[in-house]
């Protein structure tokens, strides 16, 4: 059976789950809500895939090192050879380039150079093993793009190169159409948190993004959407962002909803009966 809801991004593996991290990946299956479970660093990687292997159906790991970790801030190799093993793993990631953390005493430009070389290195990694990335792209100023134009750069001379093995896509996706577009060309989908229940800025983009170049997310335990502000996020608040996201395009909930759930299957080829127990 498919699950009604995917939420492609969230983080039971970080503490603000250690109290009731099995009450809440519960409450996700009751609802059927299929999820996968972010890394940011190794530890939290280890964390995502041990969540994925625990559960029996509907939960899977992304595995990678952020772009602005500095605890654990290095892609081992070794490590991440052995996380991937594990059949649960579906994407690389999140990775990408984040500006906005920038502050005085940061050489930005050593910062920028240390960055794509993360990214550049999780891109060979993911290509390596046939799995899609899983995207954080955030710029210094929105009007730049400068890390968005950045990160297409170094897409699109890989795709010279790796072609069709090279996809994935951009989480909470925070820019304009064309950007959105740059990305599509390059078999990359985005998706949206419930920040799009309360900011209008992102309703052009979900107008206009082909239906199945999208996808939900919730993030958690961040951008918690309307009706649930002031709580903390989790997984089975992703049915917000899917109604948002149907009332924003003026279309059927259940063909969005079943479109992005297929989105999600087909984008991390995550095929329901060979996960079974």
């Amino acid at each position: 059976m498919l699950p009604q809801y995917f939420d492609i991004h969230a983080h039971l593996n970080l503490p603000a789950f250690d109290d009731d991290r099995i009450e809440a990946l519960k409450r996700a299956e009751a609802h059927s809500v299929w999820s996968i479970q972010v890394g940011t660093n190794q530890k939290s990687s280890q964390g995502a895939t041990m969540i994925a292997s625990f559960i029996e159906d509907g939960v899977f790991a992304s595995i990678g090192v952020h772009p602005a970790e500095s605890g654990d801030g290095r892609f081992s190799e070794h490590l991440f050879n052995e996380l991937v093993k594990c059949s649960r793993v579906v994407a690389i990631g999140e990775c990408g380039l984040d500006y906005s953390h920038f502050d005085g005493e940061k050489d930005i430009v050593a910062e920028k150079i240390r960055q794509k070389k993360l990214l550049e290195t999780q891109i060979d990694f993911a290509v390596a093993h046939n799995l899609p990335l899983m995207l954080h792209i955030r710029d210094s100023d929105k009007l730049l793009a400068d890390a968005h134009h950045d990160t297409l750069a170094i897409l699109r001379q890989k795709k010279e190169v790796e072609g069709s093995r090279l996809r994935g896509n951009v989480h909470f996706f925070s820019q304009t159409i064309d950007i959105a577009r740059e990305y599509f060309n390059l078999d990359f989908s985005i998706s949206f948190t419930g920040v799009i229940s309360f900011a209008r800025e992102y309703d052009e983009v979900i107008r206009l993004a082909p239906i199945d170049s999208i996808m939900s997310e919730t993030d958690c335990p961040y951008a918690t959407p309307v009706p649930y502000r002031g709580k903390r996020n989790e997984p089975i608040f992703v049915e917000e962002v899917v109604k948002k996201i149907a009332e924003i395009r003026g279309e059927d909930f259940e063909t969005v909803r079943k479109a992005l759930v297929q989105n999600a299957l087909r984008i991390f080829n995550i095929k329901p009966l060979k996960y079974r127990g």
